[in-house]
Formats: C-alpha cells, sequence, structure tokens
C-alpha cells in the first residue's frame, strides 16, 4: 500500500528548539523582514495566489530513478506525466543534438514503457553490462533487448503469464539471473514467484531457485558459479522477516530454498536485504542489530556497527533497489548512506581485509563536502566518479556526479524538473519532534510563505497533514513541488513520520505491528494538536490527506478521532476485511502483522475500518481513486462514498480511468490536486482563490 508518487522524495533537513535547532535572527535582519511585509498584500490563508500551479507542476517534471552505469555511459529512468506515465530509459549525451532538457537522449523505443508489475510496485526494471541493455515492457511484462538501431527485441514468451525483475547478467551476458512472476492462475494465492536463469539466445527458462512465497535480489558471483537471493514466506514482509540463501549455479541438487545454504536469516525475526558479491565475498544488511546495518557473510557482527539504518528511505517496497556498492579498481572500497539529522552521510570503508571489521572510514556530508543535503541509490562509476540522485528542499531532485578524490561540488547531470520558481515562495521545513502515545514521533513542518502575501486578520493558517503510505516507508524533506503548491497558498503543511516508519531503527519501525489504526492515527493526531499548542496552526481548519495506506489513516483520523474537519483519501482503505480478500500477492497477507489475522480476528478489522464506523463521521471527505487499481481495488473508495452519501455527509467521489496505484498521467495529478484545494476553500469558507476549480460537492 506504498504511495506511488510523482516526485522523487529523499530525506532532508532540521531544525527547531521545538523543532531541533532555528538559527537565530538578528534585529537587523528584524527590520528588514518588517520593511518588506509592509509592500506585501494582506490577504486571508488559503486564498494566496501561486505561480505553483498544477499544470506547472506536471508540465516540466518528471520522475527519476533507476541511474546505472555501463560502458562509460550514465543512464536513467524518466516517467513522463504528458506521455501517460510511461517511463522511458535515457543516456546522458549533453554533445548530443537530440538531447532533452536534462541532457539526455531516448535509449528505450518510442512509444515503450520501461516498468515491470512484478510484486505490482516493480522496481529492477533495466539490467545492462557492457552494451548489452535488457528491460521489461509493461505492456506485454516481457524481457526485451535493445538493439543498436534503437528498436528493442522480445526475449520471453508472447503472453502475460511471466512477469520479469531484478535481474543480473552473467560475465559473458548470454544469461540473466532474475526475479520472474509466474501469472498463469492470476489469483493472488496462485501466483508463483521464483529465481530463473534466462537464456538470452532462445528466451528458455530455467528454475534456480523455488518453493518460497517470495524472491527478490538474485546477485551472482564474479567466477559465476554461486548465485545468492533473498527469500521469504507469508505472513511475512521483507522489512519483517527474510533469508539470504546461497545456491550452485550448475551443480545444485535441487532447486527447492529449503535445500540451499542459509547464510542469515535463521531465527526467523530479522530482516536481511539487499545481498552483493564483492572480490568473491558476499556483503549484506540486516536489522538484528536494531538497525539495518552490513555484514559480511561469515561474519556475526556487523562490520560497520553504527545506530543508523543503511537500507534507504524505503527498503523492501520496491526490487532492484541497493543502499551499498563497491569503488571500481584495486582499491576497492565499500561505499554506502545513511542519514543523519535530516541529511544525507556517504561514509567509504577499506573491508579487504578477510575476518575483520571496516578500516579507513571516512564520511562525507553537506556543502563543506560538495553534496547535495539529501541523495541516496549510489552507484560507481570509473576513476572514483559516483553517481546518485540527490536534492534539498528547495532545489528538485537531481542526478548527480561526484569523485571521491577531487571531491569539489557534485556536477549536476539531470534535473527532474525545468520549472523555476521564485525563491520567495518556497517554503524550508523544520523537523520536528513531538510527544505522542508510544513516546515522541516526527515530521516535517511548512510554514506558508509567498512573498506577496502575508495576514494580519488570523492568528495561524489552516494546516494540512500529510500521512505517508506503506504504512512501512517514511516521508522526506526534499523538494516536493506539491507541498509548495499548498503552502505558497497559504497553507502550512505537516508531514508525518508516524510510528512504523523507516530510518528511525526497528523498534520505531515496529510500532505498528497489531497496531495499525491505532499507532499512525494516534501520532497524526497529536502532530496536529501540538502545532496547534505552539500557535503554528489554527486548531478550527485541520485537515488530512494520504494516499493508499495513508488514506486508510486520513479516514482512520475522521472516522475514530475529533480532531480534523475535512480529509482527501487518494486510493486508501476504507474495509479493511474487503482488502484482506480482494488485493495482490505481495500484500495480501500485510494485514497478519499490522492488524491481526483474518478470518479469525475479523471483529477486530471491523473495528479498524473506517467504513463501519459511519457514524461517528460528520466532516466532509473528499475520495480520489484509478479505476485500474490492483492493490487498494475501486470497490474501496465506491463504498465508502455510498456510505457517505447515505448519512448525508458532504463528499465527492473522483474515479479517475486508466490509472492505477497512484496517478501518473498529467491532466490527471493536476485535477486530483486543483480538486483538493477548491475542496478544502468550500468547507473552510476561504472566498476568491485564485485559479480554483469548479467542484460539486454532494450533500453541501
Amino acid at each position: 500500500m506504498q504511495r506511488a508518487t510523482l516526485f522523487t522524495s529523499l530525506l532532508a533537513t532540521t531544525l527547531s528548539t521545538a523543532f531541533r535547532s532555528v538559527p537565530q535572527i538578528s534585529y537587523a535582519r528584524n527590520r528588514i523582514a518588517t520593511a518588506t511585509t509592509l509592500s506585501m498584500i494582506d490577504k486571508p490563508y488559503g486564498a494566496w495566489e501561486s505561480p505553483i500551479t498544477s499544470k506547472a507542476i506536471t508540465a516540466g517534471s518528471v520522475r527519476l530513478g533507476g541511474v546505472h552505469y555501463s560502458n562509460g555511459n550514465v543512464y536513467w529512468l524518466e516517467g513522463r506525466p504528458q506521455e501517460g506515465g510511461r517511463n522511458v530509459l535515457c543516456k546522458y549525451a549533453p554533445e548530443d543534438p537530440n538531447k532533452n532538457e536534462r541532457n539526455g537522449v531516448d535509449v528505450s523505443p518510442k512509444e515503450s514503457n520501461v516498468r515491470t508489475r512484478v510484486h505490482e510496485y516493480g522496481g529492477g526494471a533495466t539490467v545492462m553490462r557492457g552494451k548489452r541493455i535488457f528491460y521489461s515492457e509493461f505492456t506485454t511484462q516481457r524481457l526485451c533487448r535493445l538493439l543498436d538501431d534503437g528498436s528493442s527485441q522480445p526475449i520471453t514468451p508472447e503472453g502475460d503469464r511471466f512477469r520479469f525483475a531484478d535481474g543480473v547478467l552473467s560475465s559473458n551476458g548470454k544469461v540473466m539471473y532474475c526475479v520472474r512472476e509466474d501469472h498463469e492462475n492470476p489469483d493472488p494465492k496462485n501466483v508463483v514467484n521464483e529465481v530463473v536463469a534466462v537464456n538470452l539466445v532462445d528466451g528458455s527458462m530455467k528454475i534456480l531457485a523455488t518453493g518460497n512465497d517470495f524472491y527478490s535480489h538474485p546477485r551472482v558471483a564474479s567466477n559465476g558459479k554461486k548465485l545468492a537471493y533473498i527469500t521469504w514466506n507469508h505472513p511475512n514482509m521483507p522489512w519483517d522477516s527474510t533469508e539470504l540463501r546461497v545456491t550452485d549455479v550448475y551443480s545444485a541438487a535441487s532447486n527447492k530454498s529449503c535445500d540451499h545454504k542459509l547464510i542469515a536469516g535463521e531465527d526467523g525475526d530479522t530482516s536481511v536485504i539487499q545481498p552483493t558479491y564483492q572480490g568473491g565475498r558476499l556483503y549484506y544488511m540486516s536489522d538484528q542489530s536494531g538497525y539495518y546495518n552490513i555484514y559480511r557473510a561469515g561474519m556475526k557482527k556487523s562490520i560497520l556497527p553504527m545506530s543508523v539504518d543503511f537500507g534507504g528511505s524505503s527498503p523492501g517496497w520496491a526490487l532492484g533497489q541497493q543502499g551499498l556498492c563497491f569503488m571500481t579498481g584495486k582499491d576497492g572500497r565499500l561505499v554506502a548512506q545513511y542519514s543523519k539529522d535530516g541529511s544525507s552521510v556517504l561514509l567509504t570503508a577499506n573491508v579487504s581485509g578477510g575476518d575483520s571489521s571496516a578500516t579507513d572510514i571516512k564520511e562525507y556530508s553537506g556543502e563543506k563536502d560538495g553534496l547535495p543535503m539529501m541523495f541516496g541509490g549510489t552507484i560507481a562509476g570509473e576513476n572514483n566518479d559516483l553517481y546518485f540522485i540527490g536534492g534539498s528542499p528547495s532545489t528538485p531532485s537531481s542526478i548527480y556526479k561526484w569523485n571521491i578524490e577531487s571531491k569539489g561540488t557534485a556536477t549536476v547531470l539531470a534535473c527532474s524538473s525545468s520549472v523555476a520558481f521564485p525563491d520567495d515562495v518556497i517554503s524550508v521545513p523544520k523537523q520536528v519532534e513531538f510527544p505522542t502515545t508510544l513516546g515522541s514521533a516526527f515530521g516535517y513542518y511548512y510554514a506558508p510563505k509567498n512573498g506577496k502575501y502575508h495576514c494580519t486578520t488570523e492568528s495561524a493558517p489552516p494546516l494540512l497533514v500529510k500521512a505517508h503510505g506503506g504504512p512501512t516507508s517514511c516521508t522526506g524533506a526534499s523538494f516536493n513541488a506539491v507541498i509548495q503548491y499548498w503552502t505558497s497558498r497559504g497553507y502550512a503543511v505537516f508531514d508525518v513520520d508516524y510510528g512504523g516508519s523507516t530510518g528511525y531503527g526497528r523498534d520505531y519501525r515496529r510500532r505498528l505491528r497489531k497496531s495499525w489504526g491505532i499507532v499512525d492515527i494516534d501520532d497524526v493526531c497529536n502532530g496536529a494538536k501540538y502545532l496547534v499548542k505552539e500557535g503554528l496552526a489554527d486548531g478550527d481548519r485541520l485537515c488530512i490527506d494520504g494516499g493508499s495506506a495513508g488514506g486508510y489513516t486520513t479516514l482512520g483520523a475522521l472516522a475514530f478521532r475529533d480532531v480534523f474537519k475535512a480529509g482527501t483519501s487518494l486510493y486508501g482503505i476504507g474495509d479493511l476485511t474487503a482488502l484482506a480478500g480482494d488485493t495482490h500477492k505481495f500484500e495480501s497477507r500485510y494485514l497478519d502483522g499490522l492488524v491481526g489475522l483474518y478470518p479469525e480476528e475479523e471483529e477486530l478489522y471491523k473495528e479498524r475500518s473506517p467504513i463501519e464506523s459511519v457514524d461517528t463521521l460528520s466532516c466532509p471527505i473528499l475520495l480520489l481513486q484509478g479505476a485500474e487499481d490492483k492493490v487498494v481495488p475501486p470497490n474501496q473508495a465506491e463504498m465508502m462514498h455510498a456510505a457517505l452519501l447515505k448519512k448525508g455527509i458532504p463528499t465527492c467521489l473522483k474515479m479517475y480511468e486508466g490509472e492505477q496505484h497512484g496517478f501518473r498521467k498529467a491532466e490527471n495529478i493536476e485535477d486530483a490536486l486543483d480538486s483538493e484545494l477548491a475542496f478544502y476553500g468550500k468547507v473552510f469558507g476561504i472566498k476568491d482563490i485564485p485559479g480554483a476549480i469548479e467542484l460539486k460537492i454532494d450533500n453541501m
């Protein structure tokens, strides 16, 4: 139930007394601010005109991801909302006359869509080695080879039975080891996941690992003889409990995972992720210490014991994630990154010492080392070059190149947005730690900001609280144009990392065990109340939105608490019992750990389902849904809408054709955002909203 978003989200900022360290403001600066205020327009919060329109957001922005370095070239994927949300493989070519505004040229064929549907969330859709490039075609889910003339050649059989992801190539480039998902029987309980070897000459396949419910990260040793992979079974999710196993590529007596050598995860309560081989040794991450630390096979203790997570912002949701890499050449230093006080830290270490821990550990971060505030997905190139996606609260996500020896300022190769907004409409967030039921929780507070406006007639702004998807995921503070859309209009925004979020260690992540619909709701409500108490939000104009699992938290907060006055659920969950029997395989047993066993604990499911508590609902709700969503089916929104209509609660349902889990088409992204603005405007009685669209709200 991870929300699919348009913009890459990376962690970022810090600050405050209430917020970890607010910079001191000098008297001279106060005088300047006062003089500036005199020239500003005094207008109510929520009615400010902004250059950050929905069309400006989609017109000049793409989603960047999937960075590769191969044969001296840098490649990446672009998700293009103006082209129906399709993913395009691009190559960095700043001297090419046909380059786009991001200094790239399209490599994948026109009209192709480079995206896999394994686990529905995909990831790991491209594989390359030298000049050989392969990808999963979304429309057919077949593996394809890119040809020199720019066309592609399908490799795997026709039909929609198989899906492929997270592959690596053999040293001769003739075999791909990857995850295969078999939909011969499409019922989720009958879908089969395995690790296979695909012959890239004739398309034939050999099963190398089978028998368990899920597989990820097949990685082959440099000698080509050993294959490591991650595997797990229902009801676990990859952040709950997994195993790292190794098999022989050519001489294994069995392809059953239970017969393969178990490397890590033997206790059944440890998450092992992201294995990779280097110099004949196998490395991986494990949360056995309470944090995702880095280990070498054969050693019981971490080679880099630290109280930080190296796994990335949302480990386990997408295939192909890799939070560590190694420099090329003789040095072979390990490279990884983690987040500290809202900023990314790049770490390098010498791990060539056999059975010893890492040595010569060095850390780099921020402006002093020429790095962006936040970054991730680091890969190694040649000549000590590193490549990664990064950004800051005021800088759109971009692909950077940075040399670990010469250092200097990281070079931007490609930027996700070609639209520049004035600095005086960009709100920089502050990280807030606030008291809640289980101790403390965290979030990022964005104050209203627009250089042309201020408000003296209202003591505090309306507040939009955002609940991220997952729920085992996290938010971040890198540039997010959607949040700036709100703050530049006079809304405050609070983006909450409620209990259960990643990036704060295993104990924090596990707060949601059997407690989804309790802990998360407590935290978003307590966060909003804390900001009201601090004078940063108007308690009579609190609203909340969220996508997918965040939509459930939104509906739950509206149904079970009396804090918010309105809310928007984007492809959210209203009926847990319906979801338990009607979702895809990857998450079909997710609720076992979040809520309880089903159907044995059906009453608990009903107790926590917002649709079962319509009688306690009294505030307006906007429902936004993709018509082709396989993760949270459209009937969830339809049932919720019908129940609200019956009770007479103001509501509106918008069903977007051609959309799945998360909106990818420009026109739908725009309409969803503008509809939410119009919705709150009517609910809060905000008049004369510049550019507001007409919105019909039932029962109002």
